[in-house]
């Protein structure tokens, strides 16, 4: 497989938000906003699949805190797949 850029739109809440934030500001860069329960992330990633990426963000998220929780939308060329936590919520167009 091939490397890939994909946009990343997620929100990111967990029992304790100061403890992955350094984590998390480390490993999205991007454009990161605190919200009531954890953050809201906009950022690009490289790596194969959106699947992998999400995986490898939520599994080092919960190596800190373990009840941390992700919903997210990755976006490659104008597809998007959305996860909650691990599990996939399917794929559609990018909304424009």
């Amino acid at each position: 497989m091939s490397i890939h850029g994909f946009g990343l739109v997620a929100d990111v809440s967990s029992a304790d938000p100061a403890a992955i934030e350094p984590l998390l500001r480390a490993l999205v860069g991007g454009e990161l906003t605190v919200t009531a329960d954890g953050f809201h992330v906009a950022a690009t990633l490289s790596g194969e699949s959106a699947q992998d990426l999400n995986r490898s963000l939520l599994s080092a998220l919960r190596r800190i805190e373990r009840r941390t929780r992700l919903r997210s939308a990755w976006t490659l060329d104008g597809i998007t797949e959305r996860f909650f936590n691990y599990v996939s919520k399917g794929s559609r167009p990018a909304s424009t």
